[in-house]
């Protein structure tokens, strides 16, 4: 197989006919029980469960393009979140406790995996095969946030292909003690699950679990945002509330590679748009009746809406 490009998939969240159909559109055809394309090959960037209606089935496309070379994927910090409310610590406690506000996000996973004990190890064990990040010959993709000086701080600590591992994952997925930020933990929780700041005065929202939040994530993208009414990913109902402050300067880490970035994680909406000439949001909601969207990348240094494919949530 002659590669020519790449297309770029964002969340799935186990929406596997959106998916189906996003391949068939992009001119992929299954054959052998994998879906190929004459001279392409897919990057998916994580978030593959959890939502939707067939999960497993999503998992065993991605899994089967990637393991017959077809494909390449990164994990999303729902993988990330599955692995650790599989696993256990030292004293036998889930890394991710089993309250039943992470059961409701996880709830139809696990029920699709009910009395398939070997099964579920088995699609934990590939979770953790898969990258934190990856870059490409001429773009790079992270699923939440491509953060430098994280990644050149902790990527010797990650196992070969920036990857972690079950020895590593009580580390990353254990809150430390409060003002300790030099840890693993923050790393994943900003490589994953997106940069964020405090609110300032006090302010505070509901988030879409109905969890009340203090802290925002904010456009990393955008070089131009540095209030708080601009940088903050929140609704704009609530963004418009915000005093005209300027965030902190830790908040205003923005990415800085000369190639583009693909994404996803941040469930945009209305029609899909790169976010500048080299990063562009994959994710448009499918599992909120949104998009499933894709970019054809064949080389360009300069990201455009034209090269963006998507298909509408069925």
């Amino acid at each position: 197989m002659t590669d020519t490009g790449y297309d770029v998939i964002g969340d799935i969240h186990g929406h596997a006919d959106e998916l189906e159909a996003l391949l068939a559109h992009l001119g992929y055809e299954r054959k052998a029980g994998a879906w190929r394309h004459p001279e392409r090959k897919v990057v998916f960037l994580g978030d593959l469960i959890d939502s939707g209606p067939r999960q497993l089935d999503a998992v065993e496309i991605v899994r089967r393009m990637v393991d017959e070379g077809h494909a390449h994927a990164i994990m999303g910090n729902h993988e990330f979140n599955a692995i650790a409310w599989y696993l256990r610590d030292e004293n036998g406690q889930p890394l991710r406790a089993h309250t039943e506000k992470n059961l409701k996000q996880h709830r139809v996973f696990l029920a699709e995996l009910e009395g398939k004990p070997g099964l579920h190890k088995e699609i934990i064990d590939w979770f953790l095969t898969l990258p934190l990040w990856q870059s490409f010959d001429g773009f790079n993709v992270i699923h939440a946030c491509w953060h430098k000086g994280y990644m050149d701080r902790f990527s010797s600590k990650l196992r070969e292909g920036n990857r972690l591992d079950r020895d590593l994952m009580p580390e990353a997925a254990t809150k430390p003690a409060e003002g300790d930020d030099e840890t693993l933990f923050h790393a994943i929780e900003v490589w994953l699950k997106g940069l964020e700041t405090t609110l300032p005065n006090d302010h505070q929202f509901l988030d879409k679990y109905n969890a009340l939040r203090r802290e925002v994530r904010v456009r990393w993208w955008d070089h131009n945002a540095v209030l708080y009414s601009d940088a903050a990913l929140i609704e704009e109902e609530i963004r418009n509330r915000l005093p005209v402050l300027e965030i902190p300067h830790s908040a205003r880490y923005r990415y800085p590679e000369d190639v583009p970035v693909f994404f996803g994680h941040y469930w945009m909406n209305g029609d899909p748009t790169v976010q500048s000439s080299k990063t562009a949001c994959l994710d448009f909601s499918v599992a909120k009746q949104g998009k499933l969207v894709a970019y054809r990348w064949s080389g360009e240094s300069t990201l455009s809406n034209a090269s963006l494919q998507y298909v509408s949530s069925l």
